[in-house]
């Protein structure tokens, strides 16, 4: 515990201090509060990426997925190998363009280049919408630490809550005061902490438990099927009744990956396209990271974590591994690396709604006039009610209620994909066509989950469902998606043959390929650092 806590009040005073660093003369722009003043180098960038993609739950859910399910949970290496060349071609032109033009946000950029205010705020709308519950997660994240440290665990509902409160409170302060440059800064000590833990990890605990060998074996133990009845939790190999699933899931989440708002955010406070395009180079180190993690799933089986209870709670997986494996001081630095681990992701991930808010809802459709001074308060108050919701839901709704909203808001973003991507590499498509693949993607997305049910609730209980004409059983969100591109296909030729209005597009080709010090991005808003 006073590991922990050190560890959380120097990332509290870091988060705070980060207001200094590398401050404007005027901060009150968005893109300073917002975006860092688009002022990030190659290895800041780096850090905050790798900060911002491999949240806390992802420490807590994939291995807890490969613990109760095998072989399935090591779907999000894949994704992350497939996301970096696919992201490669589109990254470093939405930084150009979004740098000439002083876009903050995607939806800035769909709006500019198909001139549609109702495209540009069903994509900054879904992007919120997919966030929160993202953020609500990175709670949960520090909340299973919290429940293995024994603290927080009974009393009244508000003594048994304070701890998380607290760490609201800290993340909440120095958001506000800091904006993206505090993730940035502490995202120095989660990844480092994060490195270490996991390098430990998988020499240290094989070494506890009798080696890798006995620890495949009492995982291919747990999943051999029961004589009687046939079935078994999961599988050391992915079956062929579950290869469909798990490839299209992997491609699905590897072309969302990018798509969320926080991961863009990340993106567009590089200061050059340069440094986007080395990031997507050097970033595959942390899909290395991520299948180590995987392995502590089969650790924790090995290691016996549930102490025999049937209604063990899986997501305490790898935090009670932790506490039962490493001497007392290290898992306080365990626990840490979990913890911060959360508020680097949830930091930006609220800045990245904010911004949305702020620039496509508030000054778009409630106040054209606003002045740079204005969206910056905006945004800081969209960014703490954010936070507020997300702690509203983890606090009032069942946690797997958080879980599957998250599921679905995967769902959700990819089906921003097809007018992002393409918008930046052709005017082909008419606006009002990928509109309406938008909500056909949306729809059927979200009626398909709602219908999933799962042993722990009645609907949202999964993202994979047959697939239409294939008839294989596949994710989802990849669904949506090929319906979403043919309906947006289908009406754009329809829509050219009737010569409907295609909106005016205020980019040029030469922005998406423009550099940091050509005429175009000098002629742009500069952020103006103190000397």
């Amino acid at each position: 515990m006073t590991v922990f806590l050190l560890f959380f009040a120097a990332v509290t005073v870091m988060g705070f201090l980060a207001s200094r660093w590398r401050r404007a003369d005027d901060a009150q722009h968005l893109h300073e509060w917002g975006l860092g003043g688009r002022s990030f180098g190659t290895w800041i960038t780096w850090f905050l990426l790798g900060g911002d993609l491999y949240t806390a739950y992802t420490f807590i859910a994939v291995p807890a997925l490969v613990y109760g399910a095998g072989a399935a949970g090591f779907f999000a290496v894949p994704y992350t190998i497939i996301a970096y060349p696919l992201v490669f071609l589109i990254l470093p032109r939405l930084w150009s363009v979004s740098r000439v033009h002083g876009y903050v946000t995607t939806a800035d950029f769909v709006r500019g280049r198909y001139g549609s205010r109702g495209l540009s705020v069903a994509v900054a709308l879904t992007g919120i919408l997919a966030t929160m519950p993202y953020v609500a997660l990175q709670l949960v994240g520090i909340q299973a630490v919290l429940d293995v440290l024994g603290v927080g665990g009974s009393g009244n509902w508000f003594l048994q809550d304070l701890p998380l409160f607290l760490a609201f409170g800290v993340l909440a302060a120095y958001t506000y005061s800091s904006g993206l440059r505090a993730p940035a800064l502490i995202a120095f000590v989660k990844d480092t902490l994060v490195y270490v833990v996991i390098l430990v990890a998988v020499i240290y605990i094989p070494m506890r438990l009798g080696g890798y060998g006995h620890i495949f074996d009492a995982a291919a133990h747990k999943f051999t099927p029961d004589p009687v009845t046939h079935k078994a939790p999961g599988s050391l190999v992915t079956g062929p009744a579950a290869q469909w699933s798990y490839a299209t899931l992997a491609f699905g989440s590897a072309l969302a990956l990018f798509m969320y708002p926080h991961s863009v955010t990340g993106v567009l406070a590089a200061k050059s396209r340069n440094t986007v395009r080395r990031n997507m180079a050097i970033l595959p180190t942390y899909s290395l990271m991520l299948g180590l993690l995987a392995l502590l799933g089969f650790m924790a089986i090995a290691a016996g974590v549930s102490k025999g209870d049937k209604k063990f709670n899986a997501q305490l997986a790898v935090p009670q591994l932790f506490a039962d494996m490493f001497p007392s001081w290290f898992t306080g630095v365990a626990f840490a690396a979990i913890g911060v681990g959360a508020l680097v992701p949830a930091a930006i991930m609220s800045i990245a709604a904010a911004n949305l808010f702020t620039r496509n809802v508030y000054k778009e459709f409630l106040r054209p006039d606003a002045t740079p001074a204005d969206e910056t308060r905006v945004a800081k108050i969209a960014s703490l009610l954010v936070k507020v919701g997300a702690l509203a839901f983890v606090l009032v709704m069942d946690k797997q209620a958080a879980i599957n909203m998250q599921l679905l808001g995967g769902v959700w973003i990819l089906q921003t994909a097809v007018a992002l991507v393409a918008g930046l590499f052709t005017r082909w498509f008419h606006r009002w066509a990928l509109l309406a693949g938008w909500a056909v993607g949306m729809l059927y997305g979200t009626w398909k989950a709602y219908g999933i049910a799962s042993p722990a609730t009645k609907h949202f209980g999964g993202s994979a469902a047959k697939i239409p004409v294939i008839g294989e059983v596949g994710y989802i969100g990849l669904t949506g998606f090929v319906l979403n591109l043919l309906v947006a296909v289908v009406l754009t030729l329809v829509l050219r043959a009737l010569k409907a209005p295609e909106g005016a597009d205020e980019t040029a080709r030469a922005d998406y390929s423009a550099e940091a010090g050509d005429e175009a991005v000098e002629r742009a808003p500069q952020p103006t650092l103190a000397h």
